[in-house]
């Protein structure tokens, strides 16, 4: 297990615990999404998760992680669209004068809780 995948998952568990405690309920899901540039290897953080989260009120949740594409501007049509790498250039106009956006940060999309656990008296 990768440190950055560990860190990563120290911190969602964290804010997930904490929003668990704030809405008294038990979370059974959580979905991050980055982009696909980030360096986090989508298994090793769901194992690094598992791991850090055994006995605690996020044991057995499912995480999800999304994929945001990488996006470009075109210079000449000034239109914004997923790069391809294998295609090259501007789907609108087809000029290979393009600039890359930043990559989609790391973010904690949602939290799904469930509709019948609280937590219990520990977990609080």
């Amino acid at each position: 297990m990768l440190m950055h995948e560990l860190s990563v998952a120290q911190n969602l568990l964290k804010v997930i615990s904490a929003q668990a405690r704030e809405h008294k309920a038990r979370p059974v899901g959580a979905k991050i999404s980055c982009g696909i540039l980030n360096a986090i290897n989508d298994e090793l953080l769901r194992e690094a998760f598992v791991a850090i989260s055994k006995g605690t009120g996020c044991e057995g949740i499912r995480l999800e992680v999304e994929h945001k594409p990488l996006l470009g501007m075109c210079r000449k049509c000034k239109k914004e669209f997923e790069v391809d790498f294998k295609k090259g250039g501007c789907p609108g106009c087809g000029s290979e004068d393009f600039e890359l956006r930043p990559d989609a940060p790391l973010v904690l999309e949602e939290i799904e809780f469930s509709a019948r656990g609280c937590l219990t008296a520990e977990e609080k």
